[in-house]
C-alpha cells in the first residue's frame, strides 16, 4: 500500500557536470606542473685521429694552462691570469726565438680548465702578434 500520496520516487541520476569541473581542473594543474626539458647544448661526438706525432719545431711557445686557470709559458709561471700579461710574456718568448720563422703557440689545457682561460690565451696570442696556434692532446688508449 502506497499512503503517501503525491510523493513520487524519482530514478537517481548521476549528475556528470560537477565530475566534469573537478576532471578539468586536475588536468589544467598538471598542465602547469609539469616541467618540459629544453636541452640548451648539442650532442656532439668529436673526431678521434691516428696521425703520428709531429716533429719538434725549433720555434715553439709552450704554454700550458691548469685546471685552476694558472698559466705557463715555456714552463716559467706568470703571475696574473689576465690577458695583458698573458701577452706580454708571449711577446718575451717570440722575442727569444730569433729565428726568420714564426713561432708556434702549443696550448696545452687541462680537461677541467674552464673555457674562458683557453680562449684568453688565445686572445693574448693574437695581441702578441702570433697567429700560428695549435692545442696538444693525448692520444686515446684503446
Amino acid at each position: 500500500m502506497n499512503f503517501q500520496r503525491g510523493h513520487r520516487h524519482e530514478d537517481p541520476e548521476i549528475n556528470l557536470i560537477p565530475m566534469i569541473d573537478v576532471l578539468l581542473v586536475i588536468l589544467i594543474f598538471l598542465m602547469i606542473t609539469t616541467t618540459y626539458s629544453k636541452y640548451a647544448g648539442l650532442e656532439i661526438n668529436l673526431p678521434t685521429a691516428d696521425a703520428q706525432q709531429a716533429q719538434d719545431q725549433p720555434n715553439e711557445i709552450n704554454v700550458i694552462v691548469s685546471d685552476q686557470g694558472n698559466v705557463m709559458v715555456n714552463r716559467s709561471a706568470i703571475g696574473a691570469r689576465d690577458v695583458g700579461s698573458i701577452s706580454l710574456a708571449l711577446k718575451r718568448a717570440a722575442a727569444g726565438g730569433n729565428t726568420a720563422k714564426d713561432p708556434v703557440v702549443i696550448i696545452s689545457a687541462d680537461a677541467k680548465t674552464s673555457h674562458q682561460s683557453v680562449v684568453d690565451v688565445m686572445q693574448a696570442a693574437q695581441q702578441a702578434g702570433l697567429s700560428h696556434i695549435s692545442f696538444a692532446t693525448q692520444s686515446a688508449t684503446r
